[in-house]
C-alpha cells in the first residue's frame, strides 16, 4: 500500500532535511500536478496578456524554491506556500518588465479579430495587487501571509490558522480586515492605464 501524496511529500521533505540528497529526486515527480495546478489557479488571476504558461512558472518557482540548498521546510503546507510566492513574485517580475516603456509597455497588444469590440481594462492587476500586499506586510506581516494562503495557495480557514499556528477566529479577523485593506488600496490608488 503506497503512501498517500501528502504523506509522501512531508517524508521526502523531512529526508532531505535530513541531508538524503537522493530524496530530492523524487520530490518534483512527487509535488509537479499539485504545482501545475496552482500555477493554473494563479495564472487564471492574471489580465489577459499573460505570456506565461504554467509548465514553465513551475519549473522556474520550482528552481527558485529549491535552490541550491535545503531552507528546512516544515512540511508539505511551507513548501506548498513558498512555492506560491515564488509563483507570485514571478507573475509580478513579469508585469514589471511588460510595463517597462523600453519594453513597450505603453502600448496594449490588440488582437485583430477584437478591433471591433472595446477593450476593458483589466479587473486586477498584478503589480497594484502586489504594491497593496506589499504596504500590508510592512504594516502587518501575518495578514499579509493569511493573504497569500487563502489567495494564492488556497487554502481554507482551518488550514491556514494551522501553517501559521493561531485560532481560526484570528484568521478570519486578519482575512476579514486584509480583504478590506487591499480592496481600498486598489480603490484609493488604482492601477494606472
Amino acid at each position: 500500500m503506497s503512501d498517500p501524496p501528502s504523506t509522501s511529500v512531508t517524508k521526502i521533505l523531512h529526508e532531505i532535511a535530513d541531508g538524503d540528497h537522493r530524496s530530492a529526486d523524487q520530490l518534483l515527480p512527487c509535488v509537479y500536478s499539485e504545482l501545475r495546478a496552482l500555477a493554473r489557479a494563479l495564472l487564471a488571476k492574471v489580465p489577459p496578456g499573460n505570456t506565461l504558461q504554467p509548465t514553465a512558472l513551475v519549473h522556474e518557482a520550482y528552481l527558485r524554491v529549491v535552490g541550491t540548498s535545503d531552507p528546512g521546510w516544515n512540511g508539505r503546507r511551507h513548501f506548498f506556500g513558498a512555492a506560491a510566492q515564488a509563483m507570485r513574485r514571478i507573475l509580478v517580475e513579469q508585469a514589471r518588465r511588460k510595463a517597462a516603456i523600453k519594453h513597450g509597455g505603453d502600448l496594449r497588444r490588440v488582437d485583430a479579430d477584437e478591433w471591433d469590440i472595446p477593450i476593458e481594462a483589466p479587473v486586477e492587476d498584478v503589480l497594484a495587487l502586489d504594491q497593496a500586499l506589499e504596504l500590508l506586510s510592512r504594516t502587518d506581516e501575518r495578514k499579509a501571509r493569511v493573504v497569500e494562503l487563502r489567495y494564492l495557495v488556497g487554502l481554507d480557514i482551518a488550514e491556514t490558522a494551522e501553517v501559521l499556528g493561531v485560532s481560526t477566529p484570528t484568521v478570519e479577523r486578519d482575512w476579514r480586515f486584509a480583504r478590506a485593506f487591499l480592496y481600498d488600496q486598489l480603490r484609493l490608488h488604482p492601477p494606472e492605464a
